[in-house]
């Protein structure tokens, strides 16, 4: 709707974030139903709604936001939340860390302005960040999300590769994809992709960007140079959280270039608004065989290392 004259407007203050999303909904699902019903405009941001209408559409969305809200932080006909829950996916799934390393994760990405996540395949690092994206965009606190990775060409070039850009990146993004899918469904991704709420862009993409009202996560950060990373660092804008993941025993540059994940850890050791945090194989949340494979590899490497002495 596009309301053009005789506009009444009322802003409605709802006391809790929680009672705030069980009145607006999943996604805003129950505010667009509102707008369509009552053939009026409902700007939200954070646990405040301004609805702009007819005097009695904006009154009767009002009443049934107010409604809404009473019905429980859980929103009707949801399960209450699961213990240390943070994120509940379509399919009604909790999402939660599952180890104290993942717990202190989700508390360092809600409170710093940049959190470092480092540690092996299957320690739950990028789908957390993923799902802490999601939520941080239902509260309103972000505008949009940006996820970024370096791509490097095993032996092939972008420019060889058959396919458009985005089909030629999409393999390097799928966990990405694969991550959006199970937190929000791939209608609603694919919905916010178009409306570049959600951007997944190779890291090269990034440069001469400044993002403000954004949470910006860059995955596979092992595989950044040392110029890269730090031209990642400095696209933070206003009112922004970056996450950087990465595993570094998986690096895949040239021998002689330094990992930008290897040389922040001494850059930004200590510095304030930014946080570390290492995991290891205790964290892997992955089928058990995972752990295993993971137990297997560094006693591989271990002995190698060792028949070179």
């Amino acid at each position: 709707m596009t309301p053009d004259k005789g506009l009444f407007k009322k802003k409605i203050h709802i006391p809790s974030i929680k009672k705030a999303l069980a009145a607006f909904g999943q996604f805003d699902s129950n505010l667009r139903r509102l707008e369509k019903n009552n053939k009026v405009r409902i700007q939200a941001r954070g646990n405040t709604a301004t609805v702009t209408g007819s005097r009695s559409g904006v009154e009767e969305t009002v009443r049934e936001l107010e409604r809404l809200s009473r019905e429980g932080d859980t929103g009707p006909g949801e399960s209450p939340a699961a213990p240390g829950e943070f994120l509940r996916t379509p399919t009604g799934k909790p999402i939660k860390p599952l180890s104290p390393r993942q717990k202190d994760y989700v508390r360092f990405m809600e409170e710093k302005d940049l959190t470092v996540a480092i540690g092996p395949a299957g320690t739950g690092k990028t789908f957390l960040a993923c799902a802490e994206a999601v939520k941080m965009l239902r509260r309103r606190e972000i505008e949009r999300v940006i996820l970024t990775r370096p791509i490097v060409e095993a032996g092939e070039r972008l420019g060889y590769l058959p396919g458009d850009l985005q089909e030629k990146i999409n393999p390097y993004l799928r966990p990405l994809y694969d991550a959006f899918y199970t937190l929000m469904g791939p209608e609603r991704f694919h919905k916010y992709a178009r409306d570049d709420i959600i951007e997944l862009v190779p890291l090269a993409y990034m440069r001469g960007r400044t993002l403000d009202d954004a949470m910006i996560i860059l995955d596979e950060a092992q595989n950044t140079s040392s110029g890269q990373m730090q031209m990642f660092l400095t696209r933070i804008g206003f009112n922004s959280k970056a996450v950087i993941t990465g595993d570094v025993t998986q690096i895949d540059l040239e021998q002689r270039q330094v990992s930008g994940l290897v040389e922040i850890q001494e850059i930004l050791k200590g510095l304030d608004g930014v946080e570390f945090v290492y995991f290891n194989r205790e964290d892997v949340v992955r089928h058990q065989l995972v752990k295993r494979i993971v137990d297997a590899y560094n006693k591989f490497k271990k002995n190698k290392a060792s028949a070179k002495k």
